[in-house]
């Protein structure tokens, strides 16, 4: 999926669209976004040294898991119900091009698990476990 794609199953919209690509491998979702330098979330985040931040780092890996579910998705809302076990190994800069590999480890109800990693050049920059509440759009629950 390129990012037209991707907007008809997520609700994100530039400049918040952060992924270029994604697709299905079996019961994996692997996506991609390369940075570009110019983006919002690096004007200050280091002056000199533009540096992804870790938490849009986590939003690049939840967009990309979002593909897991794409059926599941449609006409609701994808919300981040938890981040746990987040680790960072190495920093992302611009030129790196982020490859997220997520796959559901179950659900429950309105609540979905997945794991993911991102690599840069085949090395580990992010690891998580993640949940997911669906809601119905227009819902504030």
């Amino acid at each position: 999926m390129d990012r037209q794609e991707l907007m008809t199953i997520l609700p994100h919209r530039p400049p918040m669209l952060l992924v270029d690509e994604a697709h299905m491998e079996g019961d994996t979702a692997v996506g991609t976004y390369t940075v570009r330098g110019d983006e919002f979330f690096l004007q200050g985040h280091f002056p000199g040294q533009p540096t992804v931040p870790g938490v849009i780092l986590c939003e690049m890996m939840g967009q990309t898991s979002c593909v897991l579910m794409a059926d599941q998705i449609k006409g609701k809302l994808t919300l981040f119900a938890g981040l746990d076990k987040v680790r960072f190994r190495r920093t992302v800069q611009p030129g790196d091009t982020i490859t997220f590999t997520t796959r559901q480890t179950g659900s429950k109800a309105m609540f979905h698990f997945v794991e993911g990693t991102g690599k840069v050049g085949g090395e580990v920059c992010v690891t998580a476990e993640l949940s997911f509440a669906l809601v119905e759009k227009g819902s504030d629950k």
